[in-house]
């Protein structure tokens, strides 16, 4: 499923330029440990985190992550959301924990 219809199922909020359209989301991997979601992160996972800083950025692209999504609420920095821009990086909010979106992505993704 593209990126963008997924967020749009799911009622997150775009918090970039990019919207990742034509990105695909095949899974989704929940972390915030930036040196562990490198490794383990696939391509094309959405990527679950509260950390919304530059780093995040760097993290997103290293891995190929098709999207990520600030759970909580947590907020993009300017300098991360600059970056993302110019890394064509889509960013998104819920304000659901980790898990409840996790599990929404995976039935989304089923269905």
């Amino acid at each position: 499923m593209q990126i963008d219809v997924l967020a749009e199922k799911l009622g997150w909020k775009l918090l970039t330029e990019s919207s990742g359209a034509d990105r695909e989301a095949l899974g989704c991997y929940c972390g915030d440990l930036l040196s562990w979601v490198m490794g383990r992160a696939k391509a094309d996972d959405v990527w679950l985190t509260v950390m919304g800083n530059i780093n995040a950025i760097a993290v997103a692209t290293l891995a190929d992550v098709s999207a990520i999504v600030l759970v909580e609420d947590a907020a993009l920095d300017a300098e991360a959301r600059a970056r993302a821009n110019q890394q064509e990086v889509a960013v998104y909010t819920t304000s659901l924990p980790a898990y409840e979106t996790a599990l929404q992505i995976a039935a989304a993704l089923e269905a």
